[in-house]
């Protein structure tokens, strides 16, 4: 069969995301290992005896045209689908919340998302309506199950950079989200707001004071978003700044 691009996430790589390899993610660079042949040693991380070890297991696969041009989300959602499969439907409730159902033959899990409503069964996650979700939005929801512990939150806002093992995911959230709403949305803070509208969000800043513009998001339960937006100051020598 050879290595998969999750094999080599999963057993080899460290999953720190840290871009050294040139690469946004540890997953990315493992496909392209896989499907492009980069060496592993473009990881700085890893032993030169794991690079070793594996990088002979990767040439031959390579030789014999195995594992090249593999399917990553299809790749992504089959491990993460595998890692939830261990927790039983009857248990997603009090794990991550929502409403456990049945169809009088086996159990459900209805679950708020966004402005609409998911159902998780044993094989599949889609709309109440049966339309699917995304790959990318199955794999998160899959990760979601395995990692939520069943404490409920404190109540108490943390920014993302107080979390353990976060830096790479800073970075990751500053190029992919922040600086993108600063370039759609600077000088255009009611746009910014009908936009999160859109979405389910609800206008807290009467309330908060933390920024121009505060938008309270809950797209899965148990999972609060907080948005914050400062619009440029002139005046005061203030650029426009965005917060999660």
């Amino acid at each position: 069969m050879g290595l998969s691009p999750v094999d080599i996430y999963r057993n080899i790589l460290p999953k720190t995301n840290c871009g050294d390899c040139d690469f946004p993610t540890c997953l990315a660079f493992a496909s392209m290992v896989v499907i492009e042949e980069i060496p592993l040693s473009k990881c700085p991380h890893l032993d030169a005896a794991v690079i070793e070890k594996y990088q002979e297991m990767l040439n031959k696969q390579h030789k014999e045209g195995k594992q090249l041009k593999r399917d990553l989300p299809k790749d992504a959602l089959k491990w993460a689908k595998s890692r939830a499969s261990s927790i039983p439907i009857e248990g997603l409730q009090e794990r991550i919340g929502g409403k456990l159902k049945s169809d009088g033959k086996k159990y459900f899990l209805e679950l708020p998302y966004f402005t609409d409503h998911i159902v998780i069964r044993e094989e599949t996650i889609s709309y109440v309506n049966g339309n699917s979700l995304n790959i990318w939005e199955q794999v998160f929801i899959y990760n979601h199950i395995v990692q939520n512990g069943s404490s409920m939150p404190t109540g108490r806002w943390k920014a993302l950079e107080e979390f353990p093992n976060t830096v790479s995911k800073i970075v990751s959230m500053r190029d992919s989200v922040e600086i993108p709403l600063l370039e759609r949305f600077d000088g255009y803070t009611q746009e910014l707001l009908k936009a999160a509208k859109a979405i389910g969000g609800i206008d807290i800043t009467e309330k908060e004071h933390f920024a121009d513009l505060v938008v309270l998001f809950s797209p899965l339960p148990r999972i609060p978003i907080m948005l914050l937006f400062w619009e440029k100051d002139v005046a005061e020598g203030f650029d426009a700044k965005v917060k999660l």
